[in-house]
């Protein structure tokens, strides 16, 4: 073999090696960057119900851009003192009514989404939507709403409905109090 060939074929394992390392960078890097925004119990749960990473990330770019393609605002002061008061009240008849309360905290967290702009379908659309904006609080969300459906069945103690209703007010607390957005 030549010397030109020899340099040739070195060149291209180069070039060749510095692709797979570019590759494999930008995928990390894809990685931290979806693991750090949404949090990673909702990677971890992606990546489950995707299968493999691979789907499971293409599977959250898609929620962001779903997301992204909203008209989410902050609430107008009329509707965060109406949503406040709303909640107060719900809190209030919480002591003499636990379960009728946590749907309510349910039903009045879809109505703020609602004004927000997100769109109100079922939970598991609703929580991939959130998990764009509010991933801190999103497994809050999910356990209050498994404790929801548990009480749905008779199998949710005072206890649970209590712990749900805090779980439920740090994702209320997080919508109601964002302020506009740079």
């Amino acid at each position: 073999m030549s010397t030109t060939v020899i340099v040739v074929i070195i060149v291209f394992v180069v070039i060749v090696v510095a692709g797979i390392a570019t590759l494999l960078f930008r995928r990390k890097r894809r990685t931290e960057r979806l693991r750090s925004k949404f949090g990673g119990p909702e990677y971890a749960r992606a990546v489950k119900e995707g299968g493999n990473r691979r789907h499971a990330e293409a599977g959250l770019d898609k929620r962001t851009e779903r997301v992204e393609s909203f008209h989410v605002r902050p609430l107008a002061p009329g509707d965060r003192a109406r949503f406040e008061d709303s909640w107060r009240r719900i809190q209030a008849r919480f002591v003499d009514g636990p379960a009728g309360a946590v749907a309510e905290a349910d039903q009045l967290l879809g109505d703020v989404m609602s004004t927000r702009g997100y769109p109100v379908s079922d939970f598991e659309q609703r929580a991939a939507d959130i998990s764009v904006d509010h991933p801190l609080v999103l497994e809050n969300y999910r356990t209050a709403h498994e404790i929801a459906l548990r009480q749905t069945k008779g199998q949710a103690s005072t206890e649970d409905l209590r712990q749900a209703m805090i779980h439920y007010r740090t994702l209320f607390e997080e919508l109601v109090s964002e302020g506009p957005q740079p």
